[in-house]
């Protein structure tokens, strides 16, 4: 497997568990910027508090700050990485360019009535993040994890009105990034569609 990896796709195309799944199996770095993101609101440093001004509003956390964030990200990834949330701009792409070499960058296409159903049942562990969905992944106690048995959520990017916000700001932002890579020779796009194992499979083979 090729090992400089970056996942691309709208919010809820599965490009996070598809990552952290391929980069365990493959002993690869897994890059989530949203984790990452997360992490430094909930522990209040200087850049979670910058980024969740922006999260609340529904915007892109600006470039400077993100590419930051990603570069020391990066430097502790040894041998390799799948980037998942990063770059989400071509001005991203440049300066991770700028940084290190990409080996393949992988497009998940879900249509977006798909993704808007997806993200709508989606809940969250408030304690050690994992994520169910009421129908195809449901806890088995109903508002508690299985594993932590922490309480659920819906998390307020998951909330319809703010999904169909973050896929007018990911179409007019991110998706310009698949023609970039493409001009490059290094898109390769993939049906996000069907179940999370077929997908897998779709993207073991375009890598």
């Amino acid at each position: 497997m090729e090992k400089k990896l970056i996942f691309l796709g709208p919010p809820g195309s599965g490009k996070g568990t598809q990552a952290k799944e391929i980069a365990l199996e493959a002993g690869l770095a897994h890059i989530s910027m949203g984790d990452i993101l997360r992490q430094a609101i909930k522990d209040g440093t200087p850049s979670g508090i910058k980024a969740q001004e922006h999260l609340k509003a529904g915007t892109l956390v600006p470039d400077d700050l993100v590419n930051e964030i990603a570069r020391d990200a990066l430097a502790k990834a040894k041998s390799g990485f799948i980037l998942d949330g990063y770059p989400r701009t071509v001005y991203q792409a440049k300066f991770l360019e700028g940084i290190t070499d990409i080996s393949r960058a992988v497009y998940i296409d879900v249509p977006n009535e798909e993704i808007v159903k997806r993200l709508s049942g989606r809940l969250s562990c408030r304690n050690c993040g994992r994520v169910y969905h009421v129908s195809s992944n449901p806890p088995k106690e109903e508002g508690k994890c299985d594993f932590c048995a922490s309480p659920l959520y819906v998390r307020n990017d998951d909330k319809e009105e703010t999904i169909v916000k973050r896929l007018e700001v990911f179409e007019k932002e991110t998706a310009p990034l698949k023609s970039h890579y493409e001009k490059k020779g290094l898109l390769a796009k993939v049906d996000g569609s069907g179940a999370p194992a077929r997908v897998k499979a779709r993207i073991l083979a375009a890598v």
